[in-house]
């Protein structure tokens, strides 16, 4: 039996051998990059193992992509519909807000035609009397406002303003039954007197003879008697003419030229304020 001493000899001695090997191939790896082949097929040798490892991974997210439960799909079934019921409701909002740009575009066109002052107003109130024909905007006395004020749209005369208070006021439009307004056909300067029968899409055209030269298809605009509109504003279009032989005038029916049932924003123009009586 060999003693102990040789024994730790011997493995020191192959330590050290060992260690040298190393130190040479790592010098001769960096110098001479001797290695490089060597390091490729065991890359290549180790490819199968790296696969097989990975192997568990790639089933977990194939599982997570695929195998979903009922519950998770119903969860994200309804969040995807609050999610469309969102963006469906701000696209109807974005159609709401380009019809209104679309409106505002048109009556600041109006308004570099108009002769006189204007300001923007808001429609914030009907009458809840049908009978009426009244709006309530939201610029009052101390926006200038006054009474008697002439209201119109991109397209015409609306009416006139009846009311008003510190912060808002209230016009009444042409076609109430209790509204009249001097008028003349543009064509030839005929006067009339245009007045509501309370219906929104009608007027009545009142103290022209039936021989007079007037057709369906004219255009009637303020004619300024009277000092409370201004002429020259578009008040309607003659729709429907009756002459009756027996009658001394014709009965002349009007369709108004402003959108009196979908204006949101009129202007109220500046002209001098009327006297009062008028």
């Amino acid at each position: 039996m060999k003693p102990l001493f040789v024994k730790e000899s011997n493995l020191g001695l192959r330590l050290f051998l060992v260690a040298l090997v190393v130190v040479v191939l790592l010098v001769a790896d960096l110098r001479f990059n001797s290695l490089q082949t060597a390091r490729s097929l065991m890359e290549f040798a180790a490819a199968p193992v790296y696969w097989v490892a990975d192997i568990p991974s790639r089933v977990g997210d194939w599982k997570n992509e695929h195998l979903v439960s009922r519950s998770d799909l119903l969860e994200q079934n309804e969040q995807l519909g609050r999610e469309n019921l969102v963006l469906q409701g701000r696209s109807h909002q974005m159609a709401s807000l380009l019809a209104e740009n679309v409106r505002l575009r048109a009556l600041l066109n109006s308004s570099a035609m108009v002769r006189d002052d204007v300001l923007v107003a808001e429609l914030i109130g009907v009458s809840p009397d049908p009978v009426r024909h009244q709006l309530v905007l939201n610029k009052g006395e101390r926006d200038g406002v006054f009474v008697g004020q002439p209201l119109i749209d991109a397209d015409g005369l609306l009416g006139q303003v009846v009311e008003v208070s510190s912060l808002n006021s209230r016009a009444l439009l042409i076609t109430d039954a209790t509204h009249s307004i001097p008028v003349q056909v543009n064509r030839n300067g005929v006067r009339a007197i245009a007045e509501g029968i309370g219906s929104l899409t009608s007027l009545e055209i009142h103290h022209v003879s039936a021989t007079t030269d007037i057709k369906e298809g004219d255009l009637l605009v303020t004619s300024g008697l009277g000092g409370r509109f201004p002429s020259g504003y578009p008040v309607a279009v003659v729709s429907e003419i009756e002459r009756d032989p027996g009658l001394a005038f014709a009965r002349i029916m009007a369709r108004p030229s402003a959108a009196l049932e979908r204006s949101r924003h009129v202007l109220l123009v500046f002209t001098a304020k009327p006297a009062a009586g008028n």
